[in-house]
């Protein structure tokens, strides 16, 4: 079970979560409370394990950017949170890193299977054009669980959105997702990690997997 902990803005809260077993860990370099500039993640990326994924959160920002901010940071990944299509993924995908498409829930069944071939895996939350993700919110789990089981035959799915130590086990049994992905639940406040909570939820989350 890959697990990812998002939302990353200081050295610290980066080193718990290296600790408590999470598989990546994410940097959002969009607008968000959470938001940290390419050289900030730089110096706690510097500090971390080759082994661990440093993948950077992007919104409708040129791929340029992207790559620019991908050398500056040293990133591994990159992960696609606004209207982004596959072409883009694609070229992203190019250079060699790996690439993450996040989906609302409400447009999975439409939408995804364009990105099946151009990306590593599929992200399904419960994002809307207002809010990207971040809002600690569920989707529809019941009514996206058919669409996730037969996109799973086709693609990694990463579930995120809402979850936290007390639900992921819920979710991993009901989607059997390749990974999954959070914010919020592991937060003390937006930006700042609840250590108790991030060794919580990767515990919860491994041992669903496990089950």
């Amino acid at each position: 079970m890959w697990v990812k902990i998002c939302g990353n803005t200081n050295l610290e809260d980066a080193r718990a979560t290296v600790e408590a077993g999470a598989d990546a860990l994410g940097f959002i370099f969009a607008p968000s409370p959470r938001r940290i500039s390419p050289r900030e993640a730089k110096k706690i990326i510097a500090e971390l394990p080759e082994g661990v994924e440093k993948v950077g959160v992007f919104v409708n920002q040129k791929p340029e950017i992207i790559l620019d901010t991908v050398e500056t940071a040293g990133l591994t990944g990159v992960q696609l949170h606004g209207d982004e299509g596959p072409r883009l993924a694609r070229t992203i995908g190019r250079t060699g890193i790996k690439v993450y498409k996040a989906l609302s829930a409400a447009v999975l069944e439409n939408e995804a299977d364009g990105f099946a071939d151009a990306v590593d895996a599929l992200f399904v939350d419960a994002g809307s054009d207002k809010r990207r993700g971040g809002a600690g919110k569920l989707f529809d789990w019941d009514r996206a669980a058919p669409i996730v089981r037969l996109l799973r035959r086709k693609v990694n799915i990463v579930v995120a959105g809402g979850l936290e130590a007390g639900n992921v086990g819920r979710a991993i049994e009901l989607f059997h997702p390749w990974g999954v992905d959070v914010v919020s639940g592991v937060e003390r406040e937006p930006g700042k990690k609840d250590h108790e909570k991030v060794r919580a939820f990767v515990k919860a989350a491994k041992a669903a997997a496990q089950a």
